[in-house]
């Protein structure tokens, strides 16, 4: 192919800030000049962008104004590209190539609300490229030549699921319609596919309108997603004319308009670990297009051997010719604006980057028609003669069981072949195709037309879907006295039929009594929301209220009579609006403002999810699986892995044996695809109650399972104290589900422990030292018994990458782990002690799980039933915290109350000390009271006041030699000596959060200096008068009690006013100078 053809056009389309966008304050990535496009990181600002060129760069974000007529149109001067624009550079061209007769496709491509659909089909008065393409393709066979003949036919499917579905049916086969391929031409088609006549643009307006609405219902009923299905609308355009011989030729062109899925890829989801991941076919089809696009990319480069994987899926297969045969191509890849979308913008760029090097070499299909005629019965001649069995195959060492079936699977593909053919001898009576197909749509004009005027008096409900094309395409009347919803198997049979998810047979009753409308439920259980709240009992409706039948079939009520808009309801009811209010009401804060990029993150991704574990909760149910599915957020804190988010997860339970699982996003995504797929093989038929655990999506082997996240803090290492403490371990709920006994103590660096001389009054004196801490797990206590199968912990500390276990203790909920490890720091740097004042220690406790035997009572249960227990017990036993599961987390997870603890217990311990210091400055008080008068020297009384009062916790040890050598004076610190126990140890009552402050009594002195005797000395500024005068010393006695005790007391070190304490929040005992002031 590298030695000609023509290249695949490809443009890109950059659309307006969406309602979601606006509200996060996004900020605009992309920038476009001519047919450059630019994308700019915003994680990385000072970068260059990456710059991508195409045929066509079309921006369309801003610039524009809204005329009378509700169209978009470019403000004066402005570079917006309209929808004019676009049809007139692309949608032009494949019209223009149509008349000529080659086969011409254009396609859609970009992530889900990036703007595909509006190009494509365009909303309200701002059509899209195939709307204004059928219009101006009949007004162009209007004003052509007489003597052509134009014929029109029009098809529609849909592919979903690697299944088939035809739009212009309302009814479908079970597993969709069959793709095989034509043996002569080798292209692909889809078996039974209805294609009809169209003879005017309106007539292919009410065409799509009617797949649309089939589309609709059927994603409805089957849960499917309709932003993963891919839609093609083919066009079949045929000019039949005389040649100068006046022979009948026809040049034939088929016009695929495909609207691709949203292109968000399988990788960004996170899937990787799921043993199932490979079962979804979900996005087999956009990865096999991808394939088949680098493929014939590389092909076009000149590279040999490239076998290009048509067969890998069915869009691959139904689009062989529009990507690499006889068609000129055109692909619009539509952009997301906005910073929140980054990478998915970027990965559309390179998509289409991609596809802009295929070449494909089309030809003008054109062959006089009695040929074709006569190719066509001459083929299904020798088909027939194949069905004798002239072309059946012989035995060459096959078995008989062999022979049958391939015998089978040829007549197959023959009688295929011969109706494909029938019908193609057939299609060409248009004529009479054409007048057959307006006498069957006469019905159907009146009934649409009757439909739009009960819409203006009657009160009705307008379905609401993800895809604001399928939104307000399926109406159901209210205007009798009393209308039924439930499933076609009710007897007697409801009003209005709902299939589906969580549909019962008698599901809902509304009624009408003078235009008051009220619903409720038609039988107990039933599942209805109004305005996101179960509805248990009768409620009257309101205009524009919102209301949920079972999982997906999702409703506004609309009521002409009474049109007021309800106060704080807006006037246009969107998907998100409705997702948003159910995700509120469930006790999700969604706030859209003031959240950090991290929070849009997390409430965009519940959002998400949140529809989808409803909806396998259903499945659940309605397959009795016995599983029930939550959203659980969890912090980075509680992941393995370093400099982890807060991330969204989905927690799988057996309602069985309460055995749990914690999925990703990714996985649960996946596996939600896989139950979508059992779903439908129920729907259709087939027995699934014995599908393999190896097949079952819902099946997962039993593992470890993270019970719950406790958090040490570490200001105490900044000052070098011990930490030691019974720890909450709360799961993500914020429910208590144990303790563990931990300990923090920094030490020497053969694990000795500290004494309390080992103290710094600021963490600073730490830098540039090396520091050692011996970190404990020695015990815990669990709350729930099935946990006593095993039970361990995990915790790292600081810049650690490998997580340290304790073993796993089984049999016991009160395990004993007795595990202790040194961590070495070389030198303490400013990083290390910032960490000791903000950081923490995670420890994350795990329970092992095993598959159990189950207890019979509770098998006996309906995992509908078990559910309902379930929520009852977690009704009855909720915890204190706020249920408001809102985005605003701290930013590593911790809980808030474990925080300030651990601050307190920090303050309680330098309490502790000035508390020491105190009691010691008492005693010496004390004994110079006890001392006769003529004994009581002050500058020895002063300097043991003063050695106590600013002692550091440093090694003092040593002994002064004073100048005149003529007395010892011995100032004693508040240190216990260590070799002697501790007596008298006396506790307060309990203080807050369950610390208890332990004053112990000082049973030893240990550092002793010498002072000179009868000098004057200054010391920090005070002047000291020589003791041999005569000082009134009981002045002094009192002020330095009372001024010791004030500065004990204070807490936090600081002294009365005056005193020179200062502001000194670390617990310096700058303030205990006062005690001297007279």
């Amino acid at each position: 192919m590298s030695g000609g053809g023509e290249s695949v056009k490809v443009a890109v389309r950059v659309r307006p800030f969406n309602s979601r966008e606006k509200e996060r304050g996004a900020k605009v990535i992309i920038s476009m000049d001519g047919a450059l496009t630019k994308i700019q990181n915003p994680e990385t600002p000072k970068e260059d962008p990456k710059s991508f060129t195409f045929d066509y760069s079309y921006w369309s974000h801003d610039n524009f104004t809204e005329d009378s007529e509700g169209n978009l149109v470019a403000d004066p001067g402005s570079n917006y590209a309209s929808q004019r624009i676009v049809f007139q550079d692309l949608g032009q061209g494949v019209l223009d190539n149509a008349f000529k007769g080659f086969n011409c496709s254009l396609f859609a491509y970009g992530q889900t609300g990036s703007g595909k659909s509006y190009s494509m089909v365009g909303y309200g008065p701002n059509k899209g490229i195939v709307p204004i393409t059928c219009d101006e393709l009949f007004k162009t066979m209007a004003a052509a030549k007489q003597e052509v003949k134009y014929q029109v036919t029009f098809s529609m499917l849909e592919i979903y699921n690697e299944q088939v579905r035809d739009l212009l049916e309302k009814v479908n086969p079970k597993g969709g319609l069959v793709v095989r391929q034509n043996p002569k031409l080798g292209l692909f088609y889809v078996v039974n596919l209805k294609s009809v006549a169209v003879g005017s643009y309106a007539e292919i307006e009410k065409r799509i309108a009617e797949g649309t609405a089939n589309r609709t219902v059927a994603s409805t009923n089957m849960n499917a997603t309709s932003s993963r299905a891919h839609t093609v609308v083919t066009i079949v355009f045929d000019q039949i004319s005389k040649n100068e011989s006046g022979q009948e030729t026809k040049k034939s062109s088929v016009i695929n308009l495909v609207d691709l899925a949203g292109s968000e890829r399988a990788d960004s989801t996170g899937a990787t670990g799921d043993r199932l991941k490979e079962g979804a076919n979900i996005n087999k089809s956009l990865s096999a297009l991808g394939n088949v696009i680098s493929a014939l990319a590389d092909l076009s480069m000149g590279k040999k051997k490239i076998m290009v994987p048509y067969r890998d899926s069915v869009l691959t297969k139904l689009l062989q010719n529009a990507l690499g045969g006889n068609s000129k191509t055109v692909m619009i890849a539509a952009l997301s604006p906005a910073d929140i979308n980054y990478d998915e913008t970027l990965g559309t760029l390179r998509y289409a980057d991609r596809a802009k090097k295929i070449k494909n070499k089309a030809v003008v299909n054109e062959n006089p028609m009695d040929k074709l005629i006569r190719e066509l019965r001459e083929e299904n001649d020798k088909l027939k003669k194949s069905l004798t069995g002239g072309m059946m195959p012989e035995n060459v060492g096959m078995s008989q069981e062999d022979i049958d079936k391939m015998k089978k699977e040829m007549e197959e593909e023959i009688r295929a072949q011969l109706m494909a053919n029938q019908k193609a001898i057939s299609d060409m009576d248009w004529d009479q195709k054409l007048e057959q197909q307006r006498a069957e749509d006469v019905s159907e004009n009146n009934e649409r037309d009757l439909t739009a005027s009960r819409k203006k008096k009657e009160p009705h409900l307008l379905n609401l879907n993800e895809d604001p094309q399928l939104s307000g395409v399926v109406c159901h009347f209210l205007g009798s006295s009393e209308t039924t919803f439930g499933r076609k198997d009710a007897d007697p049979q409801p009003t209005i039929t709902l299939n589906g998810l969580s549909i019962q047979k008698k599901h809902a009753i509304v009624s009408n009594s003078d235009g008051e409308v009220e619903i409720k439920p038609g039988s107990p259980g039933a599942k209805i929301k109004v305005n996101g709240i179960p509805l248990v009992n009768s409620k009257v409706l309101e205009n524009l209220d919102r209301i949920l039948f079972g999982s997906n079939h999702m409703y506004v009520y609309h009521n002409p009579a009474k049109a007021d808009v309800p106060e704080g309801t807006p006037a246009t009811i969107d998907w998100e609006f409705a997702q948003k209010e159910i995700a509120h009401a469930k006790g999700y804060q969604t706030a859209g403002s003031g959240l950090s990029k991290e929070q849009q993150r997390v409430q965009d991704q519940i959002l998400e999810l949140l529809p989808m574990v409803n909806e396998v909760n259903a499945v659940s149910e309605e397959l009795n699986k016995h599983r029930s599915f939550e959203i659980v957020l969890i912090s980075g804190a509680a992941q393995e892995g370093k400099d982890k988010e807060t991330e969204v997860m989905v927690k799988m339970k057996n309602l069985l044996n309460e055995n749990t699982w914690v999925w990703g996003r990714g996985k649960f995504i996946n596996r939600r695809y896989l139950i979508q797929e059992l779903y439908q093989r129920f729907i259709d038929g087939e027995d699934v109650s014995d599908v393999k655990d190896n097949d079952d999506p819902f099946w997962e082997p039993a593992e470890d399972v993270l019970i719950g996240t406790a958090h040490a803090f570490l200001q105490s290492l900044g000052y070098s104290l011990d930490f030691d403490d019974n720890i909450t371990v709360t799961d993500f709920k914020g429910t208590d589900e144990g303790k563990l006994y931990i300990t923090i103590k920094p030490c020497t660096q053969d694990g000795k422990p500290y004494t309390d001389e080992e103290y710094v009054d600021d963490p600073s004196e730490l830098l540039g030292k090396p520091y050692h801490i011996k970190i404990g797990v020695i015990n815990g206590d669990v709350h729930k018994a099935r946990y006593s199968k095993g039970l361990m912990v995990k915790y790292r500390f600081y810049e650690e990458t490998e997580y340290t276990e304790t073993p796993m203790l089984t049999g016991t909920l009160s395990p004993e782990w007795n595990h202790n490890r040194i961590v070495s720091i070389p030198v303490v740097t400013q990083e290390v002690l910032d960490y000791f004042e903000t950081g923490s220690i995670t420890y994350s406790l795990y329970g092992h799980q095993e598959n159990t035997a189950v207890d019979t009572k509770r098998k006996n249960l309906t995992t509908k039933e078990l559910r309902q227990l379930e929520n009852m017990q977690e009704a009855s036993a909720k915890p204190i915290l706020n249920k408001k599961m809102s985005v605003s987390f701290g930013p590593n997870g911790e809980d808030e109350t474990t925080h300030l603890k651990s601050e307190l217990v920090l303050l309680q311990k330098q309490y502790d000390r000035l508390r020491k210091k105190e009691r010691r400055m008492q005693d010496i008080c004390e004994e110079w009271e006890k001392k006769p008068v003529e004994d009581q020297q002050f500058l020895p009384f002063y300097r043991k006041v003063h050695a106590v009062a600013f002692s550091s916790g440093s090694r003092l040890k040593s002994r002064v030699q004073m100048v005149n050598k003529e007395e010892t004076v011995s100032v004693y610190s508040f240190e216990i000596d260590h070799e002697e126990p501790v007596a008298n140890q006396q506790e307060t009552p309990t203080l807050q959060n369950g610390i208890q402050e332990t004053v112990p009594k000082l049973q030893n002195d240990t550092l002793k200096t010498e002072v000179p005797k009868g000098t004057e000395s200054k010391t920090n500024g005070i002047a000291i008068a020589d003791t041999n005068e005569n000082v009134p010393m009981t002045n002094i006695v009192k002020g330095a009690q009372e001024s010791s005790a004030a500065a004990a007391a204070n807490g936090n070190g600081n002294a009365a006013a005056g005193a020179g304490g200062g502001d000194t929040p670390k617990g310096k005992a700058e303030g205990s100078k006062a005690c001297l002031v007279m």
